[in-house]
């Protein structure tokens, strides 16, 4: 009888969870796609959240790494992961929220060495440096004066009156070419109303060549203007990640920044909403006018 006692003792402690007694908190910090990517520079100096970092942390959180939550202690930051108590995410995973600041009421519990947190509550209190970035410059006309395949000097000036849709990429930008069809497609479909796609290459300008033989592969349907830099792109809130795409009113002003691949979808309902025309018209007028529209870049 002893030895049987002993062996369910024995069972139920296997079977025990191995985490410690929960404690409900409240904690305010900013959510990090994974430790690597936070442990890159001393935060706090260096602010977590660009571009770049919002880019790279697709493939973190989607790769299947811990989310956590970065609460300042002191001239430190402590890393919480982030699990799922009451509070019910919107979407599959925690992306939408990486970079922002939030606070959070949950239940921590502590597993060997890692502190987790199960979301009850979760208020947004601060975008991410990236989207401060971008709305920096919404509504604000930002010119640009750079060259075509031609070597003709064009400028977003004198697209006025027209809403562009301006793409930075380049020739060794996976994601870049990802996208390139759905660019095509807008032109496609928009070009006849008054929009205008214009690719950007922040190539070097000795890989015009390159350039050339990618608008062939890629069967780019609108202009390429050429010697894009990290510079322009800041100017225009998007930091140095390629690919991206600014919305230009046909007042010459920012109306939206799109760090990463488009959502061909969700650009066009922002392309309709600027022409203030629903879609099924447009594709009317569309294939009115078809016989107007050029599909050769200049």
């Amino acid at each position: 009888m002893k030895l049987l006692i002993a062996l369910a003792v024995l069972i139920s402690s296997f079977a025990a969870p191995t985490y410690a007694q929960d404690t409900h908190t409240k904690l305010e910090g900013q959510v990090v796609c994974c430790a690597e990517c936070w442990a890159e520079s001393d935060r706090t100096k260096v602010e977590y959240g660009t571009t770049k970092d919002l880019l790279k942390a697709k493939s973190c959180v989607e790769g299947g790494e811990p989310t956590l939550l970065a609460v300042r202690e002191g001239e430190k930051f402590k890393l919480y992961q982030l699990a799922t108590g009451k509070f019910r995410l919107p979407g599959k995973n925690w992306l939408e929220f990486v970079g922002k600041r939030i606070a959070v009421e949950g239940t921590i519990q502590t597993k060997k060495e890692t502190e987790l947190i199960r979301v009850d509550t979760l208020e947004v209190l601060a975008p991410s440096l990236a989207e401060r970035e971008a709305a920096k410059v919404s509504g604000q006309e930002v010119d640009l004066t750079l060259k075509d395949l031609s070597g003709v000097e064009q400028s977003l000036t004198a697209l006025k009156g027209r809403i562009v849709i301006l793409n930075f990429w380049a020739t060794y930008c996976v994601p870049c070419k990802k996208e390139m069809p759905d660019l095509a497609a807008i032109q496609n479909e928009f070009g006849a109303l008054g929009v205008q796609v214009i690719g950007v290459s922040t190539d070097d300008p000795e890989s015009q060549n390159k350039v050339v033989q990618f608008v062939k592969e890629t069967k780019i349907n609108f202009p390429i203007w050429l010697g894009g830099s990290t510079d322009h792109m800041h100017r225009f809130g998007l930091g140095a990640a390629l690919p991206g795409t600014v919305v230009i009113g046909r007042d010459g002003r920012v109306k939206k920044v799109i760090s990463g691949v488009i959502d061909q979808a969700v650009l066009r309902k922002q392309i309709e909403a600027l022409l203030d025309v629903p879609i099924a018209k447009t594709n009317v007028a569309i294939s009115e006018r078809k016989a107007e529209v050029s599909a050769v870049p200049s």
